[in-house]
């Protein structure tokens, strides 16, 4: 992906100009954000279950694992618990709201974790090449190695399956995708015209990387950002149905796992979070295609 055409900081722009500039960018990134349906669609999806997270608590108050009806009551057959309840009687819709809250923080901490370690790295080996590059690219490529799902359930196991561990785990175990994304916008940046004049000024190299050539980079790294939630979301459904996530929380991924022996008689156990997580997931699929096209400089809706 192209990065947008860069305008180094360093060089003033005349009065009058730049306004007239950016209110016309402006305008059409708005134009594109409206043309685009998938986006709409997948922002829409995720607002309303990022408003379920923070509400959990005013929704259900209370611990979502309490035993509050009868086990096993299928969904809108009782107006208290619409829903209907799990195995040991808790109330499905609590346990879906409260999940709500663990998995979207997951995925949130993990995605920083994973673009702080992989900007870092992306952005010192692309922009001074050399052995530091060497030495970066075969650490990058070390992690590579190992399966990320594995190399997270070993931290886990090491660590304890705590909330903030279980982001941490994933957050390190999937920065290298950043990393190589990060080295290779730097790589194709760092000779441009406006890194040239920033150095000409005396710009500090911490002010060039971090001031003048991330800015430009940004783009792919944002649409990234999604994707790495989105895992996280999986990973952490995962080792939490292999009961290696949060014993104190509830998430989606050990709702499933408590009603996956009911799988033949009381589907909806597993499908209600099974169907959480898809819509989730799918919503930052379409958030991240959304702002490649929003993002990209070159795409139809933003001519």
């Amino acid at each position: 992906m192209n990065a947008h055409s860069p305008r180094p900081s360093a060089t003033a722009a005349a009065p009058g100009v730049a306004p007239a500039r950016k209110k016309k960018t402006g305008s059409r990134a708005w134009r594109a954000v409206r043309h685009n349906l998938p986006f709409l669609i997948g922002a829409s999806i995720l607002l309303a279950v990022a408003l379920i997270a923070i509400c959990a608590g005013v929704l259900y108050p209370g611990d979502p694992r309490d035993m509050v009806t009868l086990p096993l009551s299928w969904p809108l057959t009782d107006n208290e618990y619409p829903l209907g309840s799990g195995s040991l009687g808790t109330d499905l819709a609590s346990g879906l709201a409260h999940g709500a809250q663990a998995s979207l923080l997951v995925g949130v901490s993990a995605a920083s974790v994973g673009l702080l370690i992989g900007i870092l790295v992306g952005a010192i080996g692309g922009y001074f090449g050399g052995i530091a590059d060497d030495i970066l690219v075969r650490i990058t490529e070390l992690f590579q190695t190992v399966p990320t799902f594995l190399l997270v359930i070993v931290l886990v196991a090491i660590s304890g399956p705590s909330l903030p561990i279980i982001a941490g785990a994933i957050g390190v175990a999937t920065w290298p995708t950043v990393a190589r994304l990060v080295r290779a916008e730097f790589r194709t940046l760092r000779s441009n015209d406006f890194v040239l004049a920033a150095r000409s000024l005396g710009y500090s190299t911490t002010r060039i990387i971090f001031g003048e050539i991330l800015p430009n980079a940004l783009p792919p790294i944002v649409v990234t950002t999604s994707v790495l939630a989105a895992n996280a979301i999986l990973t952490e459904a995962g080792l939490s149905f292999l009961g290696m996530g949060d014993p104190n929380l509830v998430s989606w991924g050990s709702m499933i796992a408590d009603g996956r022996s009911l799988l033949r008689t009381e589907w909806f156990v597993t499908a209600l979070p099974g169907a959480a997580i898809t819509l989730t997931v799918l919503s930052l699929n379409l958030v991240g295609d959304g702002l490649n096209d929003i993002l990209n400089p070159r795409s139809e809706s933003n001519r």
